[in-house]
């Protein structure tokens, strides 16, 4: 008699999952673990079981890229369609790409730059779990900096601002605000960096810019900035929780680590809230058709969000708000106008254009800032309507101080005082450093070796680093060229705009 053999046991959904990640790990034999992973003791943090790592997203590489290959498929479909139906003269204003400028030059390289070093972080930490976590975002990253690049290269080939960007991301003064902070958090250790992008990067900022901004493309008439930014939301979800995952992880691992991840998220809290400056005057001034203020924005994603939900989560394990959070509440009022003033002040030297807000962006802005905009911002733009009726447009011929720390110019008030510049004078090894406000100096203060050797664009202008001492000489340096700076009214784009828009104007009359 002969016995049949027993069928395979079927593994459930979880052990099958465990048996192509986890379950591929080996402990080394013939090297020391320390040589193997080099870099996860520096920074003071003890793990005590990388097993204790729960993945939020139970994915394998073969469901990871069937599911994006599906989002690819309907993203690239919406890009062929409106690439081919000439979609670019169905935006609402050809103001509009100003914004899709500053977000090609400042936020896809830094798209790419999470990409590397979460490369870099799944070859480095210890445990299997975080590893393939974080491989998959290494994916997600460099999948999110081509599909922005080939969303955005149809506008190229009509309108100025979009060549060129990696090497103006790398060379051009209001650029260095974004490039400073992951800079930044690239020169830090591997559990900082995860503290830095998954708490500062993927909650703080993602929220404000790829959910209200990508409301915003839609009603602008950008199909394709739109699907792109939905298409990219569901990988943001996920990046979010690895982020929360991975600061209870280490909150959970050691009592002594409570204190480290504290000061991180104190000092990364304030890091990414002055990167959100450019993104303030995007929502309230480069937008034509406006979805949400950056005021409303910040109240439900910022105070009602985290405040209210992830820090309240975090205060079981001792966790608090990050310092100098009501600062940046008190600004939230005048972020936004102060940022695109000085933009305005300074657009001849920036690859894209400033315009003076009309009658109907004032009155909107008067009726969602009505305790500060008419007071404090409108004779602004009043005085400069009178100097453009005279035949002139203000720009500012000079070179403004910079932040030691965001490299923001020093536009920013004090706190409770919208008519004081704040200005906080630090000293190290007998020289000053100029910081903007109460946060970036304590992050200063608590760094200084680090942030003094910030690569300061005005600093290196005078020093005769950026191609020569004159406007032309810096300009060329940064690769601008004709209709991708000054000002909107006039410039190449809109003499471009208005021209399509006639040439597809209906000829005759109706019947």
């Amino acid at each position: 008699m002969t016995i049949a053999p027993k069928a395979p046991r079927k593994l459930t959904m979880k052990q099958r999952y465990e048996a192509l990640t986890r379950d591929l790990d080996w402990e080394p034999s013939y090297v020391d673990k320390r040589d193997v992973f080099p870099h996860t003791e520096f920074e003071g943090i003890k793990i005590h079981d990388w097993g204790k790592w729960e993945d939020p997203f139970r994915l394998t590489v073969d469901a990871y890229a069937k599911y994006q290959a599906e989002k690819d498929k309907r993203l690239y479909a919406v890009l062929d369609g409106f690439a081919q139906s000439q979609g670019h003269l169905s935006l609402t204003d050809a103001s509009y790409l100003n914004a899709m400028k500053v977000f090609l030059q400042g936020v896809t390289p830094l798209e790419y730059t999470a990409h590397r070093n979460f490369a870099y972080l799944a070859r480095h930490l210890n445990g299997p779990g975080p590893r393939f976590a974080a491989l998959c975002q290494s994916i997600d990253e460099l999948r999110h900096t081509q599909t922005e690049i080939h969303t955005l290269s149809n506008y190229n080939k009509y309108y100025g601002g979009f060549h060129n960007y990696l090497e103006q991301h790398d060379r051009v003064w209001y650029l260095s605000v974004p490039k400073s902070f992951f800079d930044d958090a690239l020169s830090a250790g591997p559990f900082e960096f995860l503290i830095a992008i998954g708490f500062s990067f993927e909650y703080l900022l993602t929220n404000l810019l790829f959910v209200p901004f990508m409301s915003g493309a839609s009603f602008n008439g950008d199909l394709p900035t739109m699907t792109f930014g939905f298409s990219a939301q569901s990988d943001e979800s996920r990046h979010m929780t690895l982020g929360l995952e991975a600061i209870k992880f280490i909150l959970e691992q050691d009592e002594g680590n409570v204190p480290i991840v504290q000061a991180w998220i104190d000092k990364w809290f304030w890091r990414g809230y002055r990167v959100t400056a450019l993104v303030a005057q995007m929502l309230d001034y480069m937008l034509p058709r406006k979805v949400m203020s950056w005021k409303e924005s910040f109240e439900l994603y910022f105070e009602e969000q985290m405040l209210g939900g992830l820090f309240a989560d975090l205060a079981f394990y001792g966790i608090t708000p990050p310092k100098h959070v009501d600062d940046a509440i008190a600004e939230k009022e005048t972020l936004s106008h102060q940022v695109y003033w000085t933009l305005y002040q300074f657009s001849h030297a920036a690859a894209f254009t400033t315009s003076v807000p009309d009658a109907e962006h004032q009155q909107w802005l008067r009726d969602n800032y009505p305790d500060t905009f008419e007071q404090l911002y409108q004779p602004l733009w009043a005085k400069e309507e009178k100097n453009i009726e005279a035949g002139g447009r203000h720009f500012w011929r000079g070179l403004p101080q910079l932040c030691q720390v965001c490299q923001v110019p020093m536009l920013f008030t004090e706190p409770g005082d919208p008519t004081t510049i704040c200005q906080r004078e630090s000293v190290y090894d007998g020289e000053t450093f100029q910081t903007c406000s109460n946060g970036c100096q304590w992050i200063f203060e608590r760094e200084p070796e680090k942030y003094v050797q910030a690569w300061l664009p005005v600093h290196q202008i005078y020093q005769g680093s950026c191609g020569g001492p004159t406007l032309p000489d810096v300009l060329q340096w940064y690769g601008l060229e004709e209709g991708d700076s000054g000002e909107y009214k006039g410039s190449v784009d809109e003499k471009n705009w208005n021209t399509w828009h006639d040439d597809h104007a209906p000829t005759g009359t109706e019947g």
